[in-house]
């Protein structure tokens, strides 16, 4: 595999795409296998500055004030080869009134002895709009230690997405850290779902600071854990602002010797804000089951249909 068309081609592939979107004048793309840039394209609006290093990229990524991107950005990062390190540095701003989403594809089909590593620094302007969905692909066995940590900001009357889903294969070591500062009419919604299999060790930690009157935010978490994999889950929202509303919610399925934990905290530092909290942990639904399998569904088939539905 010589060229660099041929490496993003590929990387695609393993997740189940074509390269259509590689093809596309406007659908913008930025393909990283290791600490190359194996493909980039851009659209009116959006800057990206992709420097290779030692061990992977910085990548310093701006939406212009004003700019509406319409297509979602494609960021791929991957792995081909078996073992190594993979350190990804972003530097985001989404200027005032921008709006972007980005289908971020983070693939890792080969891995017997892999880390992926990304700390982002992300501003969102007043008024502006950015969605990040991380989508992952593991290798079926070997080791993979998935490290993405960010902190951002996020300005008057902004918002911020994020989702992060394992999509196929084994979730390894995942420690997910992401801590928000939110501003007034500014709102933060941070989505978690992940199947831990064999020995995957997850912890997630999500933090949200609602600093403004009428901020909001919402934490979502929905993990699976089986056999002897095990969860922890920090899931922190505080108010400091009248109408200031959060919401903090934990679902947690545990099957075999799954270790499952869930730690909610909700601080109130002001009598006109509301934040509220539920988590759940327990095994698959008894009466779920039964009925699967009086619809001829075995009882590991009918537990998968369950934690499918959990996670989708």
């Amino acid at each position: 595999m010589n060229s660099k068309r041929e490496i993003a081609k590929t990387l695609y592939k393993t997740m189940g795409l074509t390269d259509a979107a590689l093809n596309d004048p406007d659908i913008a793309h930025l393909v990283i296998n290791g600490n190359m840039v194996a493909g980039s394209h851009l659209v009116p609006g959006l800057v990206v500055e992709p420097h290779e290093t030692q061990n992977g990229v910085t990548v310093t990524m701006k939406v212009l004030a004003g700019s509406i991107i319409q297509n979602p950005v494609h960021l791929c990062f991957g792995m081909l080869p078996e073992d190594g390190l993979q350190e990804i540095i972003m530097n985001v701003t989404i200027e005032e009134h921008a709006k972007v989403s980005i289908l971020a594809h983070c693939t890792f089909p080969n891995a017997k002895n892999i880390t992926h590593k990304m700390q982002a620094n992300i501003v969102i302007k007043e008024g502006a709009y950015y969605s990040y969905l991380e989508r992952h692909v593991h290798s079926a066995g070997g080791l993979i230690t998935v490290v993405p940590h960010a902190t951002v900001t996020v300005e008057k009357n902004a918002t911020f997405k994020t989702d992060f889903e394992l999509l196929r294969g084994k979730a390894g070591i995942i420690d997910i850290d992401y801590e928000t500062t939110c501003y007034d009419g500014s709102l933060v919604e941070m989505n978690a779902k992940v199947n831990g299999i064999d020995d995957d060790d997850i912890t997630i930690r999500e933090t949200g600071h609602l600093k403004g009157q009428s901020a909001v935010g919402v934490l979502t978490t929905r993990i699976a854990v089986r056999d002897n994999a095990k969860a922890t889950v920090y899931n922190t929202l505080t108010a400091h602002a009248a109408f200031a509303r959060g919401h903090v919610d934990c679902k947690e399925i545990i099957q075999d010797n799954g270790v499952a934990k869930a730690i909610p905290v909700v601080e109130v530092y002001h009598p006109k804000a509301h934040v509220t909290h539920e988590a759940a942990i327990g095994s698959v639904d008894d009466k779920q089951l039964q009925t699967l399998m009086t619809r001829g569904l075995n009882e590991d088939e009918a537990v998968d249909l369950i934690i499918q539905g959990l996670l989708s």
